[in-house]
C-alpha cells in the first residue's frame, strides 16, 4: 500500500498520481487533503510518514507546491528517508542508493507526465544494499541519538 498525501497546492497532481497508481494495480491510502482550501502541509505529511514508518504502508508519495515542505516534515519522523525528486534518475538512485521510502513532488515545478515518470522510477527501484547499506545504517544510527 502506498501512502499518498498533499496540501492545497498538490491536489491536482495527487489525483493524477493516485489514478496512475490504481491503474497499475497499486493500493493507495489517501491521507488528504481533499480540497484546494489553504492548509498546512505538515498536517498531511506527518500522518502519511508515520504510516510508512510503522509499516502499515510500504512507501509514501507526498505532494506540495515545491516538494520541499513535505520532505522536511516527513523527515522528522524516525525511520523516514524522504526525498524530493525532479528526475527519473534521481528517484531511482534515491531508492537504490539511499533506501528512500518517501517520494515528494513539487506540483508547481513538475508537469504531470514528468511527475508520473518520477513516480514509476521510484516505485521500480529497490535498495541495492552492498556499499550503500553502511551509509544508510549511519543515518539510522543518527536517528537514534538523543540530540537536544
Amino acid at each position: 500500500m502506498i501512502a499518498l498525501a498533499c496540501d492545497h497546492a498538490g491536489i491536482d497532481l495527487k489525483a493524477a498520481v493516485q489514478e496512475h497508481l490504481e491503474r497499475r494495480g497499486r493500493t493507495v491510502r489517501d491521507f488528504g487533503t481533499g480540497t484546494t482550501a489553504s492548509c498546512d502541509y505538515p498536517d498531511y505529511a506527518l500522518p502519511a510518514a508515520r504510516a510508512v514508518a510503522s509499516g502499515s504502508c510500504e512507501l509514501g508519495i507526498l505532494v506540495c507546491g515545491s516538494g520541499a515542505g513535505m520532505a522536511i516534515a516527513a523527515n522528522k519522523v524516525r525511520g523516514i528517508r524522504a526525498v524530493m525528486c525532479m528526475t527519473e534518475i534521481q528517484a531511482r538512485l534515491a531508492r537504490t542508493h539511499n533506501d528512500a521510502n518517501v517520494l515528494t513532488l513539487g506540483a508547481r515545478l513538475q508537469g504531470v507526465d514528468l511527475a508520473l515518470a518520477v513516480v514509476d522510477a521510484f516505485l521500480e527501484g529497490a535498495f541495492a544494499g552492498g556499499r550503500h547499506a553502511g551509509r544508510v545504517a549511519k543515518i539510522t544510527a543518527a536517528e537514534q541519538e538523543n540530540v537536544p
